[in-house]
């Protein structure tokens, strides 16, 4: 990593300026070649530090295991419905109905309707692996809420140890082509409108999904400890994503430093909370798979690793939002002092805070919304809820992103408002350079 480089000349600023949200990054003020070489004091040794985790924390691939035919470790291969007819249900269902005839209860219910409802016989043909070309008969009930088609792409599970007949069934929908068509207009509408910020955006994800699918998943099931994984993993994604998509400046450093502050802050309350609160990190059939293949690995340190990562994303784009806001205040005007920077850029921040815990909240929510119906028709009460663990994980997991969160605002703006207002060229430096035009416009203004 090089030591960040001086920003482009400034434009012009403004008549005024306003203390609204924004997410425009323009160009920033130069700053003195002393305070890069401060910004670059502290950020190289940090830099060297994540490498030097990666190198010595890289994994070299997930470890094999023996497949359990559970959940998502089973062999599956592509295949293709090529005919679907219909039939009665009782000449292909073994469904036992209750002696009794009772259908008040759901079990009896569905069998009677796996009894005398209208099913579908779908012929599958796998298309990959060994056994392409093989074909097997699925039942599919009438009330199963994934029906076949004739000509559908499928997803078929291979079990080797069931008997032949049993070996294949149908595991899922082949749903690649809407999910790259979607991927790909995502990434269209990225480039169109964010042109070459857009592409270099595009660039960081990229190298978000390699470190994340070759370095964070591989290392932690190695059986290394998921804190440090994520901290590195995390640091390695922040350094690349903001010089990707901010450049190397002083700017993106002060975000840089702000983001890590935060992500600090949220590993310690994370790591209090989740053992104060005697969270496992083991609470669906998920996290039990993981559990019982890789039994070093822990749990509630996978949960805490989840919260970081989670969190990075909305960090990022708050710091570089509140360091690229007082950057344009001083900009806009160089006599401001740090304190009227923080208070002026504290205003936008709170705008900020405003929307994104708000977001941020709505989006675990959104998340956990079977979860939440399935307690509603329980109807348990708000207690009751929230201290059962499936919630409280959510609960800290939102609660601590959200104050890391919180915390973010005001740590980069006071870290940006005292860099960039003790940045004290001599003369001909930066601070003439940005000065001058400031003096000219309120020089144009008067002559009005």
């Amino acid at each position: 990593m090089t030591s960040p480089q001086s920003d482009p000349a400034p434009q012009p600023p403004p008549q005024g300026h306003s203390h609204g949200h924004t997410h425009s990054h323009g160009p920033a003020a130069p700053v003195s070649r002393h305070l890069r070489k401060v910004i670059a004091a502290v950020l190289i040794p940090f830099a060297t530090a994540v490498v030097v985790g990666l190198i010595a924390f890289w994994p070299g691939g997930v470890p094999d295991h023996e497949r359990t035919g559970v959940g998502f470790d089973r062999q599956t291969q592509d295949g293709k419905v090529v005919q679907v007819v219909k039939v009665d249900c009782a000449d292909v269902n073994a469904a036992q109905v209750p002696p009794t005839g009772d259908t008040s209860t759901p079990s009896g219910r569905e069998a009677v309707n796996e009894q005398e409802g209208e099913c579908a016989k779908a012929t599958i043909e796998v298309t990959s692996g060994d056994d392409k070309g093989r074909r097997f008969v699925e039942v599919v009930q009438p009330d199963a809420p994934r029906q076949l088609k004739e000509g559908q792409g499928v997803v078929v599970a291979y079990a080797p140890d069931a008997p032949r007949d049993l070996q294949y069934s149908v595991t899922d929908v082949d749903r690649k082509v809407p999910m790259a068509l979607l991927a790909g207009i995502f990434a269209l509408a990225v480039v169109l409108v964010g042109r070459f910020r857009g592409l270099m955006a595009l660039v960081a994800l990229a190298v978000s999904f390699v470190v994340l699918t070759l370095f964070i998943l591989p290392a932690i099931l190695q059986g290394s400890n998921p804190l440090v994984v994520a901290v590195i993993g995390a640091s390695a994604i922040m350094l690349a994503a903001l010089y990707l998509c901010h450049g190397v400046t002083a700017r993106t450093s002060v975000a840089v430093v702000g983001t890590l502050i935060s992500l600090l802050l949220i590993g310690l309350l994370g790591s209090l909370f989740i053992g104060w609160a005697s969270l496992s990190g083991n609470t669906d059939d998920n996290t039990g798979l993981i559990h019982g293949l890789y039994p070093d690995i822990d749990m509630s340190g996978l949960l805490l690793a989840g919260v970081i990562i989670g969190s990075l994303g909305v960090l990022d784009d708050v710091t570089v939002t509140q360091t690229s806001a007082v950057w344009e205040l001083h900009q806009a005007d160089p006599e401001m002092g740090w304190k009227g920077l923080y208070r002026a850029g504290i205003r936008i921040g709170r705008d900020h805070i405003a929307s994104v815990v708000n977001t941020l909240v709505l989006a675990y929510a959104g998340a956990a919304l079977p979860l939440l119906l399935l307690f509603s028709i329980a109807q348990s009460s708000v207690g009751t809820v929230a201290n059962s663990e499936l919630v409280a994980e959510e609960v800290v997991r939102t609660l601590v992103g959200s104050i890391g969160l919180v915390a973010s605002v005001p740590v980069t703006t006071v870290l940006a408002a005292l860099v960039v207002s003790a940045d004290r060229p001599g003369p001909g430096g930066a601070q003439t350079a940005t000065a001058a035009p400031a003096r000219s416009g309120r020089g144009r203004r008067r002559k009005k």
